[in-house]
Protein backbone atom coordinates (compact mmCIF):
# COMPACT_ATOMS: atom_id res chain seq x y z
CA UNK A 1 0.00 0.00 0.00
CA UNK A 2 2.92 2.51 0.70
CA UNK A 3 3.90 2.05 -2.97
CA UNK A 4 1.16 4.28 -3.50
CA UNK A 5 3.21 7.58 -2.54
CA UNK A 6 5.72 7.00 -5.76
CA UNK A 7 2.78 6.25 -8.16
CA UNK A 8 2.02 8.76 -11.31
CA UNK A 9 -0.52 10.45 -12.40
CA UNK A 10 -1.54 8.88 -16.13
CA UNK A 11 -0.86 11.01 -18.83
CA UNK A 12 -4.33 12.01 -19.56
CA UNK A 13 -4.30 13.88 -16.14
CA UNK A 14 -7.84 12.42 -15.31
CA UNK A 15 -9.62 12.75 -11.79
CA UNK A 16 -8.78 9.80 -9.87
CA UNK A 17 -11.14 6.70 -9.90
CA UNK A 18 -13.51 5.46 -7.38
CA UNK A 19 -11.38 2.19 -6.32
CA UNK A 20 -7.70 4.40 -6.74
CA UNK A 21 -6.07 4.22 -3.09
CA UNK A 22 -4.45 7.63 -3.38
CA UNK A 23 -2.08 9.57 -1.10
CA UNK A 24 -1.43 13.27 -0.30
CA UNK A 25 1.55 14.63 -2.43
CA UNK A 26 4.66 13.13 -1.48
CA UNK A 27 7.08 14.75 0.96
CA UNK A 28 11.63 14.98 -0.72
CA UNK A 29 12.89 12.12 -0.29
CA UNK A 30 14.80 11.83 3.02
CA UNK A 31 17.87 9.62 2.49
CA UNK A 32 17.68 8.37 6.08
CA UNK A 33 15.73 4.92 6.37
CA UNK A 34 14.35 5.22 9.87
CA UNK A 35 12.69 8.87 8.84
CA UNK A 36 11.58 7.00 5.59
CA UNK A 37 10.08 4.22 7.73
CA UNK A 38 8.40 6.72 10.78
CA UNK A 39 6.81 8.59 7.41
CA UNK A 40 5.36 5.00 5.74
CA UNK A 41 3.62 4.41 9.46
CA UNK A 42 1.71 7.89 9.15
CA UNK A 43 0.80 8.25 6.22
CA UNK A 44 -2.69 8.20 5.18
CA UNK A 45 -4.66 6.79 1.82
CA UNK A 46 -7.72 8.86 0.36
CA UNK A 47 -10.23 6.14 0.45
CA UNK A 48 -9.02 4.65 3.96
CA UNK A 49 -10.04 7.96 5.26
CA UNK A 50 -13.05 7.76 3.77
CA UNK A 51 -13.85 4.76 5.19
CA UNK A 52 -13.02 6.23 8.55
CA UNK A 53 -15.43 9.42 8.61
CA UNK A 54 -18.47 7.12 7.44
CA UNK A 55 -17.38 4.26 10.27
CA UNK A 56 -16.56 6.88 12.97
CA UNK A 57 -20.27 8.57 11.76
CA UNK A 58 -22.18 5.44 12.56
CA UNK A 59 -20.60 4.54 15.60
CA UNK A 60 -22.91 7.66 17.07
CA UNK A 61 -26.03 5.72 16.46
CA UNK A 62 -27.44 4.34 19.68
CA UNK A 63 -26.63 1.09 20.61
CA UNK A 64 -28.77 -0.60 24.40
CA UNK A 65 -27.46 1.58 26.86
CA UNK A 66 -26.60 5.37 27.25
CA UNK A 67 -22.83 6.03 26.38
CA UNK A 68 -20.34 8.40 28.46
CA UNK A 69 -17.68 10.44 26.85
CA UNK A 70 -14.91 8.11 27.05
CA UNK A 71 -16.71 4.93 25.72
CA UNK A 72 -18.39 6.64 22.67
CA UNK A 73 -14.26 7.99 22.00
CA UNK A 74 -13.01 3.81 22.33
CA UNK A 75 -16.34 2.87 20.30
CA UNK A 76 -15.50 5.61 17.15
CA UNK A 77 -11.96 4.94 17.48
CA UNK A 78 -11.80 1.10 16.74
CA UNK A 79 -14.51 1.68 13.95
CA UNK A 80 -13.04 4.43 12.39
CA UNK A 81 -10.09 2.14 12.14
CA UNK A 82 -12.09 -0.91 10.39
CA UNK A 83 -13.89 1.98 8.23
CA UNK A 84 -9.83 2.92 7.50
CA UNK A 85 -8.92 -0.65 6.45
CA UNK A 86 -11.95 -1.68 4.89
CA UNK A 87 -11.66 1.28 2.90
CA UNK A 88 -8.20 0.88 1.81
CA UNK A 89 -9.21 -2.81 1.25
CA UNK A 90 -12.16 -1.83 -1.43
CA UNK A 91 -9.37 0.59 -3.40
CA UNK A 92 -7.21 -2.23 -3.39
CA UNK A 93 -9.76 -4.62 -4.60
CA UNK A 94 -10.81 -2.48 -7.43
CA UNK A 95 -7.39 -1.62 -8.49
CA UNK A 96 -6.99 -5.28 -8.93
CA UNK A 97 -9.84 -5.48 -10.89
CA UNK A 98 -9.37 -3.08 -13.08
CA UNK A 99 -5.87 -4.00 -13.16
CA UNK A 100 -4.43 -0.39 -12.80
CA UNK A 101 -1.78 1.06 -10.32
CA UNK A 102 -2.55 3.82 -7.22
CA UNK A 103 -2.94 7.47 -8.28
CA UNK A 104 -1.99 10.28 -6.33
CA UNK A 105 -4.87 11.89 -4.59
CA UNK A 106 -4.82 15.75 -5.83
CA UNK A 107 -5.12 18.66 -3.26
CA UNK A 108 -8.53 18.98 -4.19
CA UNK A 109 -9.20 15.39 -2.89
CA UNK A 110 -8.50 16.39 0.32
CA UNK A 111 -10.13 19.62 0.32
CA UNK A 112 -13.01 18.17 0.13
CA UNK A 113 -12.38 15.16 2.36
CA UNK A 114 -11.75 17.82 5.38
CA UNK A 115 -14.67 19.73 4.62
CA UNK A 116 -17.12 17.29 3.71
CA UNK A 117 -16.00 14.66 6.40
CA UNK A 118 -16.01 17.30 9.14
CA UNK A 119 -19.11 18.47 8.07
CA UNK A 120 -20.64 14.63 8.49
CA UNK A 121 -18.84 13.89 11.65
CA UNK A 122 -19.94 16.79 13.21
CA UNK A 123 -23.78 16.25 12.48
CA UNK A 124 -23.10 12.52 13.55
CA UNK A 125 -22.19 13.73 16.83
CA UNK A 126 -25.01 16.34 17.41
CA UNK A 127 -27.33 13.43 16.59
CA UNK A 128 -25.24 10.94 18.64
CA UNK A 129 -25.81 13.66 21.96
CA UNK A 130 -29.45 13.50 20.79
CA UNK A 131 -30.20 9.77 20.85
CA UNK A 132 -27.91 9.37 23.99
CA UNK A 133 -30.20 12.11 25.54
CA UNK A 134 -33.55 9.65 24.77
CA UNK A 135 -31.50 6.47 26.01
CA UNK A 136 -31.11 8.38 29.02
CA UNK A 137 -34.69 9.66 29.48
CA UNK A 138 -35.88 6.06 28.70
CA UNK A 139 -34.40 4.97 31.98
CA UNK A 140 -34.10 7.68 34.29
CA UNK A 141 -30.85 8.24 34.40
CA UNK A 142 -29.53 11.82 34.67
CA UNK A 143 -25.80 11.67 35.17
CA UNK A 144 -24.33 13.68 32.01
CA UNK A 145 -20.14 14.48 32.19
CA UNK A 146 -20.36 17.00 30.09
CA UNK A 147 -16.55 17.29 29.85
CA UNK A 148 -15.90 13.28 28.83
CA UNK A 149 -18.42 14.45 26.19
CA UNK A 150 -15.69 17.27 25.15
CA UNK A 151 -12.82 15.09 25.34
CA UNK A 152 -14.41 11.63 23.29
CA UNK A 153 -12.98 13.05 19.93
CA UNK A 154 -9.55 13.52 21.12
CA UNK A 155 -10.25 9.88 22.81
CA UNK A 156 -11.26 8.55 19.15
CA UNK A 157 -8.62 10.43 17.62
CA UNK A 158 -5.99 8.27 19.70
CA UNK A 159 -7.63 5.01 19.20
CA UNK A 160 -8.06 5.39 15.69
CA UNK A 161 -3.87 6.30 15.44
CA UNK A 162 -3.23 3.68 18.08
CA UNK A 163 -5.33 0.84 15.93
CA UNK A 164 -3.74 1.55 12.34
CA UNK A 165 -0.48 1.77 13.58
CA UNK A 166 -0.79 -1.68 15.03
CA UNK A 167 -2.59 -2.77 11.78
CA UNK A 168 0.27 -1.13 9.69
CA UNK A 169 2.98 -2.83 12.46
CA UNK A 170 1.26 -6.54 11.76
CA UNK A 171 1.47 -5.53 7.52
CA UNK A 172 5.27 -4.79 7.86
CA UNK A 173 6.43 -8.10 9.67
CA UNK A 174 4.08 -10.03 6.78
CA UNK A 175 5.97 -8.28 4.39
CA UNK A 176 9.27 -8.66 5.97
CA UNK A 177 8.49 -12.07 6.46
CA UNK A 178 7.55 -12.47 3.22
CA UNK A 179 10.30 -11.44 1.18
CA UNK A 180 12.67 -13.49 3.72
CA UNK A 181 9.95 -16.73 2.60
CA UNK A 182 11.04 -15.69 -1.08
CA UNK A 183 14.36 -16.45 -0.85
CA UNK A 184 13.05 -20.23 -0.77
CA UNK A 185 9.91 -20.19 -2.25
CA UNK A 186 8.04 -18.86 -5.33
CA UNK A 187 6.21 -15.39 -4.88
CA UNK A 188 3.07 -16.64 -4.74
CA UNK A 189 3.69 -19.16 -2.02
CA UNK A 190 6.14 -17.28 -0.11
CA UNK A 191 3.22 -14.51 -0.35
CA UNK A 192 0.38 -17.12 0.79
CA UNK A 193 2.82 -18.64 3.91
CA UNK A 194 3.63 -15.39 5.10
CA UNK A 195 0.40 -14.64 5.55
CA UNK A 196 -0.71 -17.95 7.52
CA UNK A 197 2.31 -17.33 9.60
CA UNK A 198 1.64 -14.25 10.49
CA UNK A 199 -2.17 -14.39 11.21
CA UNK A 200 -1.75 -17.73 13.78
CA UNK A 201 1.18 -15.63 15.36
CA UNK A 202 -0.61 -12.94 15.90
CA UNK A 203 -3.73 -15.02 17.16
CA UNK A 204 -1.59 -16.80 19.24
CA UNK A 205 0.11 -13.83 21.04
CA UNK A 206 -3.65 -12.11 21.59
CA UNK A 207 -5.35 -15.30 22.85
CA UNK A 208 -1.96 -17.19 24.59
CA UNK A 209 0.08 -14.37 25.66
CA UNK A 210 -1.61 -11.30 26.20
CA UNK A 211 -5.20 -12.85 26.71
CA UNK A 212 -4.16 -15.55 29.58
CA UNK A 213 -1.48 -13.12 30.80
CA UNK A 214 -4.39 -10.16 31.76
CA UNK A 215 -6.37 -12.91 33.02
CA UNK A 216 -3.93 -14.22 35.19
CA UNK A 217 -3.18 -10.61 36.42
CA UNK A 218 -6.31 -9.64 37.22
CA UNK A 219 -7.20 -13.09 38.28
CA UNK A 220 -4.42 -12.74 41.18
CA UNK A 221 -5.50 -9.29 41.58
CA UNK A 222 -8.98 -9.95 42.63
CA UNK A 223 -7.87 -13.04 44.61
CA UNK A 224 -6.84 -10.57 47.19
CA UNK A 225 -9.92 -8.61 46.91
CA UNK A 226 -11.52 -12.22 47.68
CA UNK A 227 -9.75 -12.18 51.03
CA UNK A 228 -11.15 -9.02 52.34
CA UNK A 229 -14.14 -8.56 53.94
CA UNK A 230 -17.22 -6.19 53.29
CA UNK A 231 -17.89 -3.31 55.67
CA UNK A 232 -20.14 -4.26 57.95
CA UNK A 233 -20.20 -8.11 57.59
CA UNK A 234 -19.66 -10.25 60.94
CA UNK A 235 -19.54 -13.65 60.90
CA UNK A 236 -22.57 -15.07 61.94
CA UNK A 237 -23.66 -16.53 65.43
CA UNK A 238 -26.54 -18.44 64.04
CA UNK A 239 -25.66 -22.62 62.88
CA UNK A 240 -28.43 -22.12 60.29
CA UNK A 241 -25.42 -20.25 58.14
CA UNK A 242 -22.24 -21.54 56.83
CA UNK A 243 -19.34 -19.68 59.07
CA UNK A 244 -21.23 -20.17 61.96
CA UNK A 245 -21.35 -22.11 64.92
CA UNK A 246 -20.95 -26.10 63.97
CA UNK A 247 -20.20 -25.05 60.26
CA UNK A 248 -18.09 -27.20 58.38
CA UNK A 249 -17.28 -24.67 56.40
CA UNK A 250 -14.60 -22.01 58.37
CA UNK A 251 -15.60 -18.50 58.14
CA UNK A 252 -12.39 -17.43 56.33
CA UNK A 253 -12.57 -20.07 53.11
CA UNK A 254 -15.87 -18.23 52.22
CA UNK A 255 -14.15 -15.22 50.09
CA UNK A 256 -15.28 -12.11 50.04
CA UNK A 257 -18.82 -13.04 48.32
CA UNK A 258 -19.74 -15.79 50.59
CA UNK A 259 -19.36 -14.53 53.52
CA UNK A 260 -21.59 -11.53 52.96
CA UNK A 261 -24.03 -13.70 51.70
CA UNK A 262 -23.61 -16.07 54.64
CA UNK A 263 -24.09 -13.04 57.26
CA UNK A 264 -26.80 -10.96 55.28
CA UNK A 265 -30.45 -11.84 54.15
CA UNK A 266 -33.93 -11.38 56.11
CA UNK A 267 -34.10 -12.48 59.74
CA UNK A 268 -37.34 -14.49 60.58
CA UNK A 269 -38.44 -10.93 62.82
CA UNK A 270 -37.73 -9.13 59.07
CA UNK A 271 -39.52 -11.51 57.46
CA UNK A 272 -42.65 -11.61 59.51
CA UNK A 273 -42.49 -7.87 59.78
CA UNK A 274 -42.63 -7.49 55.95
CA UNK A 275 -45.22 -10.65 55.38
CA UNK A 276 -47.60 -9.99 58.97
CA UNK A 277 -47.35 -13.70 59.68
CA UNK A 278 -45.01 -16.21 61.96
CA UNK A 279 -41.72 -17.14 59.78
CA UNK A 280 -38.66 -19.39 60.07
CA UNK A 281 -35.08 -18.79 60.27
CA UNK A 282 -33.97 -19.49 56.44
CA UNK A 283 -30.71 -21.42 55.87
CA UNK A 284 -27.64 -20.56 54.07
CA UNK A 285 -24.13 -22.45 53.19
CA UNK A 286 -21.86 -21.54 50.82
CA UNK A 287 -18.25 -22.84 50.10
CA UNK A 288 -15.74 -20.36 48.66
CA UNK A 289 -12.70 -21.05 46.31
CA UNK A 290 -10.21 -21.86 48.90
CA UNK A 291 -12.81 -24.17 51.04
CA UNK A 292 -12.00 -27.07 48.93
CA UNK A 293 -9.61 -28.23 46.15
CA UNK A 294 -12.09 -28.19 43.36
CA UNK A 295 -15.48 -27.76 41.97
CA UNK A 296 -16.58 -31.43 43.23
CA UNK A 297 -15.08 -31.07 46.47
CA UNK A 298 -16.82 -27.72 47.51
CA UNK A 299 -19.85 -28.57 45.78
CA UNK A 300 -19.59 -31.99 49.04
CA UNK A 301 -18.50 -29.62 51.23
CA UNK A 302 -21.53 -27.15 51.13
CA UNK A 303 -23.86 -29.96 50.68
CA UNK A 304 -22.68 -31.23 54.06
CA UNK A 305 -23.56 -28.24 55.53
CA UNK A 306 -26.32 -27.94 53.85
CA UNK A 307 -27.23 -31.13 55.77
CA UNK A 308 -26.00 -30.67 59.08
CA UNK A 309 -28.03 -27.09 58.70
CA UNK A 310 -31.62 -29.23 58.36
CA UNK A 311 -31.83 -27.35 54.88
CA UNK A 312 -33.39 -30.36 53.64
CA UNK A 313 -35.98 -30.81 56.57
CA UNK A 314 -37.24 -27.43 54.91
CA UNK A 315 -39.98 -27.00 52.80
CA UNK A 316 -38.35 -25.08 49.90
CA UNK A 317 -34.72 -25.61 48.57
CA UNK A 318 -33.04 -23.76 46.26
CA UNK A 319 -29.64 -24.24 44.62
CA UNK A 320 -28.05 -20.78 43.54
CA UNK A 321 -25.51 -20.58 41.07
CA UNK A 322 -22.87 -17.18 41.64
CA UNK A 323 -21.61 -15.17 39.09
CA UNK A 324 -18.02 -15.23 38.43
CA UNK A 325 -16.43 -13.75 41.71
CA UNK A 326 -18.76 -16.12 43.96
CA UNK A 327 -21.80 -12.64 44.39
CA UNK A 328 -25.39 -14.22 45.18
CA UNK A 329 -27.75 -11.51 43.84
CA UNK A 330 -29.30 -10.63 47.67
CA UNK A 331 -32.25 -9.62 45.07
CA UNK A 332 -32.33 -13.30 43.82
CA UNK A 333 -32.54 -15.07 47.41
CA UNK A 334 -34.71 -12.77 49.23
CA UNK A 335 -38.28 -12.88 47.80
CA UNK A 336 -37.81 -16.19 47.77
CA UNK A 337 -37.34 -16.75 51.85
CA UNK A 338 -40.04 -14.11 51.95
CA UNK A 339 -42.89 -15.99 49.86
CA UNK A 340 -41.35 -19.06 51.58
CA UNK A 341 -42.65 -17.32 55.13
CA UNK A 342 -38.39 -18.27 55.93
CA UNK A 343 -39.16 -22.22 55.71
CA UNK A 344 -36.61 -21.83 53.24
CA UNK A 345 -32.33 -23.20 52.54
CA UNK A 346 -30.40 -21.80 50.18
CA UNK A 347 -26.72 -23.27 49.04
CA UNK A 348 -24.50 -21.65 46.70
CA UNK A 349 -20.73 -22.05 45.88
CA UNK A 350 -17.96 -19.80 44.43
CA UNK A 351 -16.07 -20.61 41.43
CA UNK A 352 -13.97 -17.69 40.11
CA UNK A 353 -12.24 -14.65 41.23
CA UNK A 354 -13.25 -12.66 38.43
CA UNK A 355 -16.00 -9.88 38.72
CA UNK A 356 -19.05 -11.11 36.44
CA UNK A 357 -18.61 -9.47 33.08
CA UNK A 358 -15.03 -10.69 32.80
CA UNK A 359 -16.23 -14.49 33.54
CA UNK A 360 -18.44 -14.13 31.13
CA UNK A 361 -15.97 -13.81 28.31
CA UNK A 362 -13.08 -15.88 29.71
CA UNK A 363 -14.50 -18.22 32.73
CA UNK A 364 -17.22 -20.50 30.94
CA UNK A 365 -15.69 -23.45 31.77
CA UNK A 366 -15.75 -22.78 35.93
CA UNK A 367 -19.57 -21.47 35.59
CA UNK A 368 -20.38 -25.09 33.93
CA UNK A 369 -18.27 -27.37 36.00
CA UNK A 370 -19.28 -25.77 39.58
CA UNK A 371 -23.38 -25.59 38.03
CA UNK A 372 -23.38 -29.47 37.51
CA UNK A 373 -21.65 -30.09 40.19
CA UNK A 374 -23.61 -28.04 42.84
CA UNK A 375 -26.86 -29.27 41.47
CA UNK A 376 -25.60 -33.04 41.48
CA UNK A 377 -24.37 -33.01 44.70
CA UNK A 378 -27.58 -31.50 46.10
CA UNK A 379 -29.70 -33.80 43.59
CA UNK A 380 -27.83 -36.83 44.80
CA UNK A 381 -29.20 -36.18 48.61
CA UNK A 382 -32.35 -35.30 47.64
CA UNK A 383 -33.30 -38.18 45.63
CA UNK A 384 -32.64 -40.55 48.19
CA UNK A 385 -35.17 -38.80 50.75
CA UNK A 386 -38.49 -40.45 50.61
CA UNK A 387 -40.86 -38.84 48.60
CA UNK A 388 -43.15 -37.50 51.36
CA UNK A 389 -39.92 -35.83 52.95
CA UNK A 390 -38.23 -34.19 50.12
CA UNK A 391 -38.33 -30.51 49.82
CA UNK A 392 -39.42 -28.30 46.89
CA UNK A 393 -36.19 -27.95 44.56
CA UNK A 394 -35.55 -24.59 43.39
CA UNK A 395 -32.97 -23.72 40.61
CA UNK A 396 -32.28 -20.17 39.96
CA UNK A 397 -28.98 -17.69 38.67
CA UNK A 398 -28.05 -14.75 37.11
CA UNK A 399 -26.16 -13.87 34.42
CA UNK A 400 -23.52 -16.47 34.01
CA UNK A 401 -25.36 -18.14 36.90
CA UNK A 402 -27.83 -19.28 34.80
CA UNK A 403 -25.18 -20.38 32.08
CA UNK A 404 -23.64 -22.88 35.10
CA UNK A 405 -27.44 -23.24 36.57
CA UNK A 406 -28.54 -24.49 32.83
CA UNK A 407 -25.64 -27.07 32.47
CA UNK A 408 -27.09 -29.74 34.87
CA UNK A 409 -29.99 -30.25 32.69
CA UNK A 410 -30.92 -31.56 28.74
CA UNK A 411 -33.68 -29.73 28.13
CA UNK A 412 -37.09 -28.64 29.21
CA UNK A 413 -38.21 -32.07 30.12
CA UNK A 414 -35.49 -32.43 32.47
CA UNK A 415 -35.60 -29.09 34.03
CA UNK A 416 -39.85 -29.99 34.66
CA UNK A 417 -38.82 -33.40 35.99
CA UNK A 418 -36.06 -32.59 37.95
CA UNK A 419 -36.76 -29.55 39.98
CA UNK A 420 -40.12 -27.65 41.44
CA UNK A 421 -39.31 -24.62 39.61
CA UNK A 422 -36.79 -22.02 37.92
CA UNK A 423 -35.55 -18.33 37.93
CA UNK A 424 -32.88 -17.36 35.61
CA UNK A 425 -32.51 -13.54 34.99
CA UNK A 426 -30.31 -12.28 32.16
CA UNK A 427 -29.14 -15.19 30.37
CA UNK A 428 -25.92 -14.39 28.38
CA UNK A 429 -26.48 -15.08 24.26
CA UNK A 430 -24.41 -18.09 24.25
CA UNK A 431 -26.55 -20.50 27.01
CA UNK A 432 -27.45 -23.30 25.48
CA UNK A 433 -30.83 -23.93 26.54
CA UNK A 434 -31.88 -20.30 26.28
CA UNK A 435 -30.50 -20.57 22.88
CA UNK A 436 -32.55 -23.84 21.69
CA UNK A 437 -35.65 -22.29 23.76
CA UNK A 438 -35.30 -19.22 22.26
CA UNK A 439 -34.30 -19.88 18.28
CA UNK A 440 -36.92 -22.90 18.53
CA UNK A 441 -39.56 -20.52 19.79
CA UNK A 442 -43.20 -20.24 18.28
CA UNK A 443 -44.03 -18.66 15.18
CA UNK A 444 -44.52 -14.99 15.63
CA UNK A 445 -43.37 -14.27 19.07
CA UNK A 446 -40.53 -11.97 19.12
CA UNK A 447 -36.98 -12.49 20.13
CA UNK A 448 -37.27 -10.52 22.87
CA UNK A 449 -40.12 -11.97 24.50
CA UNK A 450 -40.29 -15.55 23.12
CA UNK A 451 -42.83 -18.01 23.26
CA UNK A 452 -42.09 -21.58 23.57
CA UNK A 453 -44.47 -24.59 23.22
CA UNK A 454 -47.01 -22.55 23.82
CA UNK A 455 -45.32 -21.72 27.30
CA UNK A 456 -46.26 -25.32 28.46
CA UNK A 457 -43.09 -25.06 30.93
CA UNK A 458 -40.59 -22.81 29.63
CA UNK A 459 -41.42 -18.41 30.06
CA UNK A 460 -39.71 -15.60 29.13
CA UNK A 461 -40.89 -11.88 30.86
CA UNK A 462 -39.48 -8.48 30.34
CA UNK A 463 -41.63 -7.25 33.38
CA UNK A 464 -43.05 -10.28 35.23
CA UNK A 465 -45.33 -8.07 37.17
CA UNK A 466 -46.96 -6.74 33.59
CA UNK A 467 -47.43 -9.91 31.84
CA UNK A 468 -45.73 -13.28 31.05
CA UNK A 469 -46.56 -14.53 27.95
CA UNK A 470 -48.51 -16.31 26.45
CA UNK A 471 -51.67 -15.08 28.40
CA UNK A 472 -54.70 -16.92 29.11
CA UNK A 473 -52.65 -20.90 28.63
CA UNK A 474 -52.26 -23.73 31.38
CA UNK A 475 -48.97 -23.12 33.06
CA UNK A 476 -49.45 -26.28 34.95
CA UNK A 477 -46.32 -28.84 37.36
CA UNK A 478 -43.18 -27.21 37.19
CA UNK A 479 -42.64 -23.34 35.95
CA UNK A 480 -39.44 -22.12 34.49
CA UNK A 481 -38.95 -18.58 33.88
CA UNK A 482 -36.49 -16.24 32.29
CA UNK A 483 -36.10 -12.91 32.84
CA UNK A 484 -34.76 -10.39 30.30
CA UNK A 485 -34.83 -6.77 29.87
CA UNK A 486 -34.99 -5.73 26.28
CA UNK A 487 -31.78 -3.45 27.01
CA UNK A 488 -29.53 -5.99 28.14
CA UNK A 489 -26.32 -6.29 26.56
CA UNK A 490 -25.13 -9.21 28.28
CA UNK A 491 -28.74 -10.91 26.60
CA UNK A 492 -28.32 -9.73 23.10
CA UNK A 493 -23.88 -9.57 22.52
CA UNK A 494 -22.48 -11.97 20.69
CA UNK A 495 -20.03 -12.62 18.03
CA UNK A 496 -22.83 -13.27 15.20
CA UNK A 497 -23.06 -9.62 15.80
CA UNK A 498 -20.13 -8.98 13.71
CA UNK A 499 -21.85 -10.42 10.35
CA UNK A 500 -25.61 -11.34 11.42
CA UNK A 501 -28.22 -9.06 11.59
CA UNK A 502 -30.40 -10.93 14.89
CA UNK A 503 -34.38 -11.14 15.40
CA UNK A 504 -33.97 -8.43 18.05
CA UNK A 505 -33.28 -5.32 16.47
CA UNK A 506 -35.13 -6.04 13.23
CA UNK A 507 -38.42 -6.56 15.28
CA UNK A 508 -40.24 -3.71 17.20
CA UNK A 509 -38.08 -2.72 19.69
CA UNK A 510 -38.79 -3.58 23.90
CA UNK A 511 -39.78 -1.14 25.69
CA UNK A 512 -36.28 0.82 26.92
CA UNK A 513 -34.39 0.26 23.56
CA UNK A 514 -34.49 3.65 20.95
CA UNK A 515 -36.62 2.21 17.93
CA UNK A 516 -33.46 4.00 15.98
CA UNK A 517 -31.25 1.31 16.89
CA UNK A 518 -30.09 -0.67 14.20
CA UNK A 519 -28.36 -3.29 12.90
CA UNK A 520 -24.53 -2.82 11.24
CA UNK A 521 -22.05 -5.13 10.25
CA UNK A 522 -18.76 -4.50 12.63
CA UNK A 523 -20.35 -1.54 14.31
CA UNK A 524 -23.04 -2.73 16.73
CA UNK A 525 -20.58 -5.74 17.64
CA UNK A 526 -18.76 -2.99 19.13
CA UNK A 527 -21.24 -0.64 20.15
CA UNK A 528 -23.48 -3.69 22.50
CA UNK A 529 -19.68 -4.96 23.35
CA UNK A 530 -18.72 -1.65 24.91
CA UNK A 531 -22.50 -1.66 27.01
CA UNK A 532 -20.91 -4.98 28.86
CA UNK A 533 -19.39 -3.61 31.69
CA UNK A 534 -21.68 -0.60 32.15
CA UNK A 535 -24.72 -3.09 32.33
CA UNK A 536 -25.57 -2.84 35.90
CA UNK A 537 -24.85 0.99 35.63
CA UNK A 538 -28.00 1.52 34.79
CA UNK A 539 -31.85 1.99 37.27
CA UNK A 540 -33.34 -1.04 38.27
CA UNK A 541 -35.37 -2.50 35.47
CA UNK A 542 -33.02 -1.96 32.70
CA UNK A 543 -29.83 -3.24 31.39
CA UNK A 544 -28.38 -5.94 33.51
CA UNK A 545 -29.89 -4.64 36.53
CA UNK A 546 -32.82 -6.92 37.87
CA UNK A 547 -34.11 -6.75 41.30
CA UNK A 548 -37.68 -6.25 42.29
CA UNK A 549 -38.59 -8.55 39.02
CA UNK A 550 -37.40 -11.36 41.28
CA UNK A 551 -40.43 -10.90 43.33
CA UNK A 552 -43.08 -11.27 40.70
CA UNK A 553 -41.01 -13.71 39.14
CA UNK A 554 -40.62 -15.78 42.17
CA UNK A 555 -44.66 -15.63 43.18
CA UNK A 556 -45.36 -17.03 39.36
CA UNK A 557 -42.91 -20.12 40.23
CA UNK A 558 -43.46 -21.03 43.27
CA UNK A 559 -47.42 -20.21 44.19
CA UNK A 560 -47.33 -19.58 47.61
CA UNK A 561 -50.70 -20.00 49.24
CA UNK A 562 -52.29 -16.76 50.80
CA UNK A 563 -49.90 -13.92 49.34
CA UNK A 564 -52.06 -10.52 48.51
CA UNK A 565 -51.26 -7.90 46.52
CA UNK A 566 -50.41 -5.66 49.63
CA UNK A 567 -47.95 -8.43 50.96
CA UNK A 568 -46.60 -8.29 47.61
CA UNK A 569 -46.34 -5.03 47.41
CA UNK A 570 -44.35 -4.97 50.91
CA UNK A 571 -41.86 -7.49 49.88
CA UNK A 572 -40.89 -5.42 46.48
CA UNK A 573 -40.16 -2.65 48.53
CA UNK A 574 -38.13 -4.96 50.86
CA UNK A 575 -35.91 -6.02 47.80
CA UNK A 576 -36.02 -2.65 46.05
CA UNK A 577 -33.62 -1.85 49.26
CA UNK A 578 -31.71 -4.54 48.56
CA UNK A 579 -30.02 -2.91 44.88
Amino acid sequence: MSQSTTAAEPASGGAPGPGDEVDAPPPPEDPTPSRGRFRGLLHATLPGCWGAVLFAALSFTPSLLPRGGFIQGLVCGITASIGYGLGVLAAWLWRAFADREPRQARPRSWRVLLVGGGLVLVVAFALGQYWQHQIRALMGVTEYNLALVVISPFVAVFFFALFVLIGRGIRRVYHWVAELLSRRFGKRAASATGWVLVTATVYLVISGILLDGLVSAMDEAFSVRNGITEEGVAQPTSSLRSGGPGSVVPWDTLGREGRTFAASGPSASDITAVVGRPAEEPIRTYAGLDSGDDAEARAALAVEDLARAGGFERKNLLVATTTGSGWVDPALVAPFEYLSDGDAATVSMQYSYLPSWLSFLVDQTKAREAGRALFDAVYDRWSKLPQDKRPRLFVAGESLGTFGGETAFSGEYDLRNRTAGTVFAGPPNFNTLFRDFSDHRDPGSPEIEPVYKNGRTVRFATDAATSIPPAGQPWDGTRVIYLMHPSDPIVWWSPNLIFTEPDWIGEPPGRDVLEGMLWMPFITFWQVTADLPFSTGVPAGHGHKYTTEYVDAWNAVMRPEGISAEQLARIRSATAALG
